[in-house]
């Protein structure tokens, strides 16, 4: 049998994630029913043939139990309402309006449009590293909804699919260099257009144009940072977590630092951005809601 990761990795889950610390697979209720019904049938009928033992709590959540009976399940709840009780005043901080649960949110960025029109004829494929992309294009026109997409992580995938969306491939490395690698042999011979921010901080459409595939780049958002009226004064031990490069910018303008803050980045290129005098930790789940996992398995 394959170990967990290599499983979900191979299932390429979008509304269901992993959670290591807690044994459980959490679902994001926040999407179509339908969509999160077809995943929970695969994912369940895949730990069945894998004889993974399991059972779904009072949030829906699956919880990997190797015994599943009255009292498991009671001890199950009784873990949810202490992990609830125990996290809900934790000084755990995101940097942008992302509902997440035991997170409060400092809005760091602000992103705007930049262009008003946009030509799709002629691509064959459409790559998107941000939902914010997607979001603006298809304000923009809907016409970018028949053309396939290929997108870096399940946030962005979620989009997609939300606005009924092309959508033909989910990263699995969700890093920007490694997803460009990825891509590569299933755009052999495609004109591709990169729709994304005004910055970019990988060599995403390098490294495709390397590889004999035409590859451009068309921003339509840019990103700005927010500006408080004083710097903000957070609690000593507070866990901070940054979604992208520009919230690494945007924090520390606005922001009193302190030595015992506890600092996670979403993925690698993020981190390259922090001070040289700062290292943060890496989340291994490389989304807002894994980063909020990774902070609350941490001690204060």
């Amino acid at each position: 049998m394959k170990n967990l990761n290599e499983l979900f990795y191979d299932l390429n889950l979008l509304y269901y994630e992993y959670d290591k610390f807690t044994h459980k697979i959490i679902v994001d209720n926040n999407h179509a029913k339908d969509d999160i019904y077809k995943e929970f049938i695969k994912l369940t009928y895949t730990l069945t043939k894998n004889n993974i033992q399991f059972f779904i709590d009072e949030n829906k959540d699956i919880v990997l139990s190797t015994k599943d009976n009255f009292f498991v399940r009671l001890k199950q709840r009784f873990q949810n309402i202490v992990s609830n009780v125990k996290n809900y005043n934790r000084d755990i901080y995101v940097l942008n309006n992302c509902n997440i649960k035991n997170a409060k949110n400092i809005p760091m960025i602000t992103t705007v449009p930049i262009v008003e029109k946009i030509n799709l004829e002629g691509y064959d494929a459409l790559i998107f590293t941000s939902k914010n992309a997607i979001t603006y294009l298809n304000e923009i026109s809907t016409s970018w909804k028949s053309i396939p997409s290929y997108v870096i992580a399940p946030q962005t995938a979620k989009t997609i699919k939300s606005l009924g969306g092309n959508l033909t491939y989910t990263g699995k490395t969700k890093h920007g260099d490694e997803f460009a690698y990825e891509i590569i042999e299933l755009l052999r011979n495609k004109k591709v257009l990169y729709v994304g921010g005004e910055k970019t901080v990988s060599n995403l459409v390098q490294i495709l144009n390397d590889n004999d595939i035409e590859c451009i780049h068309k921003p339509i958002y840019k990103t700005i940072c927010n500006k408080y009226p004083t710097k903000i004064t957070l609690p000593k031990n507070s866990t901070i977590i940054f979604s992208s490069p520009s919230t690494v910018e945007c924090f520390f303008n606005n922001v009193v630092w302190d030595d015992s803050f506890k600092l996670i980045s979403i993925g690698k290129t993020t981190a390259n951005f922090f001070p040289k005098n700062i290292t943060p930790i890496i989340s291994e789940v490389t989304s807002i809601q894994g980063c909020v996992q990774k902070a609350l398995s941490l001690e204060n």
